[in-house]
């Protein structure tokens, strides 16, 4: 099983940049490439708040989980 982050597609659609996110929410553009690109093994609850704050949407926007 996995969980994937489709970050960058809310990213897109809502025309933000890394940068712009990473400042708003307060992290590191190192680890916000590190969720990014799924090679995270946790995210915080109160990252993942303040992403969905910064782009307006639901965690389940962000998070999707596959089977293998």
């Amino acid at each position: 099983m996995a969980i994937i982050v489709n970050l960058d597609v809310i990213m897109a659609k809502r025309k933000m940049s890394a940068g712009e996110l990473s400042e708003k929410i307060g992290i590191t553009p190192a680890n916000l490439s590190i969720l990014k690109n799924n090679k995270a093994k946790a995210i915080r609850f109160s990252t993942l708040e303040e992403i969905c704050k910064a782009l307006d949407c639901q965690p389940g926007d962000i998070l999707e989980f596959v089977e293998d």
